[in-house]
């Protein structure tokens, strides 16, 4: 299993300029980005066994780091600029 970190940036890399963006705008943004920080850094020390965990706990980090990834990208799929549509002619 890999122990590598799961960072936001890493995570999302063509979308860093608006992480950075929404965690200076955006309350809410900021706040679940924190989350995400704060749960994917006790999985990845649990994983490398800085702070052992049992399974069952480690297992319910991951999927609170699943839970607050795909919220994190459904607000940047969210903000992410439309395109509009080139008119030919």
């Amino acid at each position: 299993m890999s122990h590598t970190p799961h960072e936001i940036a890493e995570e999302f890399p063509e979308h860093v300029a608006l992480i950075h963006h929404l965690r200076e705008t955006d309350g809410h943004f900021h706040r679940i980005a924190n989350e995400y920080h704060e749960v994917n850094r006790a999985v990845h020390r649990g994983e490398t066994n800085v702070e052992p965990l049992d399974d069952f706990h480690l297992a319910d980090l991951r999927k609170e780091r699943m839970r607050l990834k795909d919220e994190i990208y459904r607000m940047l799929v969210q903000h992410e600029p439309v395109l509009e549509p080139i008119a030919e002619g």
